[in-house]
């Protein structure tokens, strides 16, 4: 949540949709190390219909909770089939949807249409820059390795900010490693939701941009700390397709210990807190953002365990997972959580 949020974010203000979409965070948290000769590994994925993960219980009393923990990137050719998921959630009151956020951009139609240039020149870097003028010469050295393997001769693709390029780049490899961020387990649940006619609850934070205008020209004067994403980006794509692969197999197959041995978290959060915290995202009030969600998800979720005897909710596995995710925060507050390994051991 915390990590997709952020670069969607980014991404939606400088390509101009008018509603956020997931994009995961295509960064790692280590540096590159001898990137033209690291080894490309090549993991296959797993293919056809998979349980996916056993849910999580979160309990009160005789008040429970069932969490299934989301992924992305999945397996392109996998399909998720679980009928522990579709029984426990038609036996439950309500659902407690994944939170999320919208933008909503305060103009008329003809001010949008206004707008249209100057969010294209944002895709551009200031000055109409190439990479190759504002990367130190490490980087785009290694940047061009890349290219050449990902994008061929495209010589746009130079002059848009890094940050863009890092979040395309990072799509390309996702699809040559057999991944997808399409696989959305979300929209999943939500149909077998409406199917038993279970009702949804969202947990939606609405960011009002009242002046598009302002929020664009500065977009276009900061850097958004680029450069750092970038690299961190093209070190992810050159030497971790791999463990994203076996993260992505191991969340289908529903292999609990392994996903506990990958850092969901770590590897993307620098380069998150790095764009939440520029200058453009203290200007619309984002620097807060992902505490203002986690917070509306957590008094939602307490809610849902006081007024339901049962609940099912759906989270992004770090969520779940993390030492201080929001299963973990629920846990300190007193309730009981319990991992599907857990609940096999007790019974």
């Amino acid at each position: 949540m915390r990590v997709s949020l952020a670069i969607a974010i980014v991404a939606l203000l400088i390509t101009g949709p008018a509603r956020p979409q997931s994009v995961p965070a295509p960064s790692s948290s280590a540096p590159a190390s001898n990137p033209i000769h690291a080894p490309l590994l090549q993991t296959v994925t797993v293919t056809g219909v998979q349980p996916g993960p056993g849910l999580w219980k979160v309990s009160k009393g005789d008040h429970v909770m069932w969490v299934l923990g989301t992924l992305t990137p999945l397996p392109r050719r996998m399909q998720w089939r679980s009928s522990e998921v579709e029984q426990t959630l038609a036996r439950s009151q309500e659902l407690l949807e994944a939170p999320t956020a919208e933008l909503k951009v305060e103009a008329g139609f003809f001010t949008k249409l206004a707008l249209l240039p100057s969010v294209y020149g944002a895709r551009k870097n200031p000055g109409g820059a190439s990479l190759q003028q504002i990367l130190p010469p490490e980087i785009y050295a290694h940047w061009e390795i890349l290219k050449q393997q990902y994008f061929g001769n495209d010589h746009g693709i130079e002059y848009w900010r890094p940050i863009l390029v890092a979040l395309k780049l990072y799509q390309k490899a996702l699809d040559k490693a057999g991944l997808t961020s399409a696989n959305d387990i979300n929209k999943a649940v939500l149909k077998m939701a409406d199917r038993h006619d279970v009702k949804r609850l969202p947990v939606k934070y609405t960011l009002v941009v009242e002046h598009p205008r302002a929020a664009i020209d500065t977009i276009k004067q900061t850097n958004l700390h680029d450069i750092s994403c970038f690299n961190q980006t093209l070190d992810t794509v050159q030497n971790d397709m791999g463990e994203l692969t076996e993260r992505a197999n191991a969340w289908s197959t529903g292999d609990i210990q392994t996903l506990r041995s990958f850092a969901l978290n770590g590897r993307h959060e620098s380069c998150v807190i790095a764009v939440v915290n520029a200058d453009f995202a203290q200007q619309l009030g984002l620097h807060d953002l992902p505490q203002r969600i986690a917070q509306a998800w957590l008094d939602a979720a307490r809610s849902a365990l006081s007024r339901n005897t049962q609940t099912f909710a759906v989270l992004p596995m770090d969520q779940v997972l993390s030492p201080d995710g929001l299963l973990a925060q629920l846990r300190a507050k007193g309730y009981i959580v319990q991992s599907p390994d857990e609940l096999d051991r007790s019974h």
